[in-house]
């Protein structure tokens, strides 16, 4: 018969440990921490996962674990102060435990955390409101779900329930997620063909090239193929922050109504200001019929994310079955709280203006670098705080990262483009933590030159 006395004592050490100053962990503790951490995710979590991050394996003998964190710098349960200019892959946008977040969350969770489902709880409509009045063209319903791949999942659902088709285009190198409908539409195929088939014909054209969704488009209607919509992130997160030409997305719109589908923008890293626009589309000031929204949504402190359309798509959700989609625990008060907090801070401390600032500054630094190191980079490509460094190979890119990383400042390569390593800082980073750290990649990139 089994025994829950050892899981009882382990609960009881871990949360004697969370519930102690974060400040205070002397060295003994710090070093079973560490231990354990790697442990548990060798044993338990994912082994494969660890050994292809490089840079936990090469932290000694105490594996790279991260304890806490303030802003745009995060510590290890030793102490050690890293530089954060990966954001939780946009997750962090605030930076870490941003208080007013935090604050939020903490007031909502003494209140109530998991609704019953059966009434109606205030913080879900206040979140929908919002997201209406933050929005491009004629979305004003939203569905709120705990992350991107589910928003994506959403937006799917509900383009086939609305149109009555069942087929995508997406974008080669696209990246929306892993769940099963998600990856039916992400452009790497590595991720993508381990799990077909997925039940619907999607295809995939070139980013940026909007002849070639054109003449897809001809193609599936000469031979009777029905589209539901076309997919695609304003701006190429995982592919290396790849922004398409000027003209790209308002050919796109034109060609989403001559052929009558949708037009689906995936701004789940895009999202609240991390390109220097509050949505990546309103670069070009061009409305989407659904958009998706996540990661930074939460305020780097709870999960959430949603998917959003007009009332007139949101019908095919209403009629004739109300019940059509659900969730138990997305879009709970917690995790409205965190947003309804995230959208004030954003909008008042005017996030994606300063992203767009410090944006084009970093930008113009780092292509002073590529002058600098012509055999390191091949370009740099990105807008606002959303960037990438583009190698001249894969290892290159890895030494860069690695050296980084022994510098103190964490990055991280990308999914889709092995080459390419990216720049995502929080939003709320200062220019001298920017200069700080094009110090340490300076240093790093001398030492990488030296060994090529």
């Amino acid at each position: 018969m089994r025994s829950y006395q050892d899981a009882l004592a382990y609960s009881a050490k871990w949360l004697e440990i969370i519930h102690q100053d974060s400040e205070s962990i002397d060295e003994s503790t710090a070093k079973w921490i560490s231990q354990e951490t790697k442990h548990n995710f060798v044993n338990h979590f994912n082994a494969g996962w660890v050994n292809y991050r490089k840079s936990m394996t090469e932290a000694g003998d105490y594996g790279a674990v991260e304890w806490r964190g303030k802003g745009a710098r995060f510590f290890d349960p030793f102490g050690n102060e890293y530089l954060d200019f990966l954001g939780g892959y946009g997750a962090l946008d605030l930076g870490w435990s941003h208080p007013e977040v935090v604050e939020a969350v903490r007031a909502q969770a003494l209140k109530s955390g998991i609704p019953s489902q059966e009434l109606m709880d205030p913080l879900r409509g206040v979140l929908a409101k919002l997201m209406t009045d933050i929005t491009p063209g004629d979305i004003d319903h939203a569905f709120f779900v705990a992350s991107g791949t589910e928003a994506v999942e959403g937006a799917l659902k509900i383009a086939r329930l609305h149109t009555g088709k069942h087929s995508f285009i997406s974008t080669v190198k696209a990246f929306h997620g892993k769940t099963s409908g998600s990856l039916s539409v992400m452009g790497k195929k590595a991720f993508r063909a381990p799990l077909q088939p997925y039940g619907a014909q999607i295809f995939f054209v070139p980013f940026g090239d909007a002849d070639a969704l054109e003449r897809q488009l001809e193609i599936c209607e000469t031979v009777g193929i029905d589209i539901a919509g076309f997919v695609a992130e304003p701006i190429q997160g995982e592919a290396g922050a790849i922004v398409p030409p000027d003209g790209y997305w308002p050919r796109v719109r034109e060609i989403c109504d001559k052929f009558g589908i949708l037009m689906i923008c995936d701004e789940v890293q895009t999202g609240l200001g991390r390109t220097g626009a509050l949505w990546g589309v309103d670069h070009w000031n061009v409305k989407p019929d659904i958009m998706m929204a996540a990661k930074s949504l939460g305020g780097g402190v709870m999960p959430v994310g949603c998917f959003m359309g007009s009332g007139e798509i949101w019908k095919a959700f209403e009629e004739p079955n109300p019940f059509m989609h659900t969730t138990t625990t997305g879009g709970n008060p917690m995790a409205c709280a965190a947003a309804i907090a995230t959208i004030q801070v954003v909008l008042r401390d005017k996030l994606p203006q300063r992203a767009a600032e410090l944006g084009d500054y970093f930008i113009g630094q780092l292509n002073q670098l590529t002058e600098e190191f012509p055999g390191i980079y091949e370009k740099i490509t990105g807008k606002g705080l959303l960037i990438g460094q583009h190698f001249i190979d894969n290892e290159v890119g890895y030494k860069v990262a690695a050296g980084l990383f022994r510098r103190k400042v964490l990055v991280a390569g990308t999914l889709v483009n092995a080459k390419a390593i990216r720049f995502e800082p929080p939003l709320i980073i200062t220019q001298a933590e920017i200069d700080e750290v094009l110090n340490r990649l300076r240093d790093t990139l001398k030492s990488v030159s030296a060994g090529l």
